[in-house]
């Protein structure tokens, strides 16, 4: 899990008891799966007796850090950013303890120093330390200097601000240590040297790698966008699900980054993973932790009964609302009721209906029925001249339609 650490943290981390820090980018109303690697390795390391401090940049986030980005940020109003700190400050307070002695946490907002700084102070006492040769030599500013976009003043200043934090942190809570990703490493690095160049004094860096999919994408990304930590952004439906499809090859790698289990835990699922892969029994234990993690067991209860919803047989049994409720993420349509009186519909018009498109034409729906890839409220239908009535529908509401095994659609009927 450690990609790169400075020379004898590991046995300063064994001795003593730390303050460290990293830091949390307000660019959004909530903070995303990838930044969960992060928040866990706060909170693993208050759980070892060490002092956490999460930094939530009001002050670098009307700048933007360049790392890992192709293109200028959009600049947000510090409006804008006061609204996102407090949501996020609410989010951490869910991974971190706040109120144990001697080693609580603490949650602090860098625009409290950046922001009353004035800036020919500022350039006078701490960027004659950063010559141009050692700003250009980090990896976020020699990348985006390559490319055709270029970097801006205000991104190429965020390393210089980055390490004014480490030393106000030094200075005011005597944190020695800053953790984050891979690619925080030339930042990380920049506030070690001015902490040694004014202060004398050996300050500490620890990243992991950056976390990708066995298929070589980027880590909580999906077709549909980010996957939120906010409920209102990522229903805890469709988060647990985003956990519950981890492949195979992901899972156990998951299970040590994500969650709090003991090694022979997570050796016994491992073990399982290879026996017996299609009980996806690590993916169910990964879904499980991580989701009561971010939204408590009680949507993890909600999530597990929808899954089984999903994938079984008792769909009729529920009202229309709970169906609703359940399939609140899955892509909806609706199409006029009239046209399921009488003889009803064709299903293989229905798959075929331009605000359905589960099939790209009545051939192929033909083809996928008869292959019995087909569900209507979650019974298979493999009959080509199948026709959907009214009295068949959901409390004569609606139909829950399904290709293979993921792909959920929702037809609404308009009376």
């Amino acid at each position: 899990m450690v990609y790169d650490a400075t020379e004898g943290l590991s046995d300063l981390l064994g001795k003593e008891s730390l303050t460290a820090y990293i830091g949390f980018d307000p660019t959004a109303s909530s903070l995303h799966a990838g930044n969960l690697l992060t928040l866990i390795g706060l909170a693993r390391l208050q759980r070892f007796g060490h002092s956490p401090i999460a930094i939530v940049g009001g002050g670098t986030g009307m700048i933007g850090d360049p790392s890992g980005k192709s293109l200028e940020r959009v600049l947000l109003s510090a409006e804008q950013i006061d609204e996102n700190v407090s949501s996020v400050k609410q989010q951490l307070e869910r991974f971190l303890d706040f109120g144990v002695a001697p080693n609580a946490a603490r949650m602090v907002n860098n625009a409290d120093w950046l922001a009353s700084v004035d800036v020919l102070s500022f350039l006078r006492d701490t960027g004659k330390h950063f010559t141009v040769s050692y700003m250009l030599q980090k990896e976020s500013v020699s990348r985006r200097l390559e490319s055709e976009e270029g970097i801006s003043f205000t991104e190429f200043s965020y390393v210089v601000l980055q390490a004014f934090d480490f030393l106000q942190l030094f200075d005011r809570y005597g944190c020695t240590l800053q953790m984050g990703g891979s690619d925080q490493w030339g930042n990380i690095t920049a506030g070690i040297d001015l902490i040694r160049k004014l202060r004398g004094k050996k300050a500490h860096g620890l990243v992991w790698p950056l976390m990708k999919t066995a298929a070589g994408t980027k880590f909580g990304k999906t077709e549909a966008g980010a996957i939120w930590l906010d409920a209102g952004r990522t229903s805890p439906f469709k988060f647990y699900q985003f956990w519950l499809n981890t492949d195979d090859s992901d899972v156990i790698m998951y299970l040590k980054c994500f969650t709090f289990l003991d090694r022979p835990t997570i050796e016994s699922l491992d073990e399982v993973t290879k026996s017996a892969p299609e009980k996806r029994e690590a993916q169910q234990v990964l879904a499980r932790e991580v989701t009561s993690l971010v939204h408590g067991a009680e949507h993890v209860a909600r999530a597990e009964r929808a899954s089984r919803v999903l994938f079984g047989e008792d769909i009729a049994t529920l009202s229309a609302d709970q169906v609703l409720a359940v399939f609140g993420d899955v892509p909806s349509s609706t199409v006029p009721a009239s046209g399921f009186e009488g003889a009803g519909m064709s299903l293989v018009d229905l798959l075929a209906d331009p605000a359905v498109k589960l099939a790209p034409s009545k051939s192929e729906a033909r083809r996928v029925v008869q292959s019995g890839g087909v569900y209507v409220n979650n019974r298979r239908a493999a009959d080509v001249q199948m026709r959907l009535t009214r009295d068949q529908a959901i409390e004569g509401k609606l139909f829950v339609l399904r290709k293979g095994q993921k792909q959920n659609h929702v037809v609404r009927l308009l009376s």
